[in-house]
């Protein structure tokens, strides 16, 4: 973040960290002004940072500029989840 990237990209990035470490970096990445691609099993460090979700499945992906809570909770998301985890389509396009 100080050689003036515009891109960071994570893989896990709250693993192993205490609570401050990540409050920490959930301030640095909501203040930076570039794209930021990361995956994470953390419930709330998604809410806090993502504006866009990806869900890449076996048969498609689902690419959506929501909120993290919007996006488990909307039922079109759901439908579209549950088709390309059974295979049903097999090409997607939002």
């Amino acid at each position: 973040m100080l050689s003036g990237a515009n891109v960071l990209i994570f893989d896990e990035p709250t693993n192993h960290l205490d609570l401050e470490a990540i409050t920490s970096l959930n301030e640095a990445l909501i203040d930076f002004p570039g794209v930021v691609l990361f995956n994470s099993h953390d419930h709330e460090f998604i809410s806090s940072i993502a504006n866009r979700i990806i869900e890449i499945t076996p048969n498609g992906i689902i690419d959506r500029m929501m909120s993290f809570e919007d996006y488990i909770n909307d039922e079109q998301v759901r439908q579209t989840r549950n088709e390309l985890y059974q295979g049903k389509i097999k090409k997607f396009n939002i």
